[in-house]
């Protein structure tokens, strides 16, 4: 699921190199925690959290295909 969050996540950014995700295991769920650069910051959340959404969701179905909880946090570098 990191690999497809950042893959995403890259396809989106004006600098892919600043993508980082960081993989946290939480009793039952995975924490995927994205950070980009600040200028990328408005690209990743889009228009009224939109791109956001997507994103949380597609990772979320991959996700559960493996029958795995995976959260996707946008968080601050």
């Amino acid at each position: 699921m990191k690999e497809l969050l950042e893959y995403l996540a890259r396809g989106l950014v004006e600098h892919p190199d600043q993508v980082r995700v960081n993989e946290v295991q939480e009793d039952d769920a995975t924490v995927l925690e994205l950070s980009v650069a600040d200028d990328d910051y408005g690209n990743v959340i889009g228009r009224g959290g939109r791109t956001a959404a997507a994103l949380r969701t597609v990772v979320k179905t991959a996700a559960a295909k493996s029958r795995r909880r995976v959260f996707v946090d946008i968080v601050d570098a």
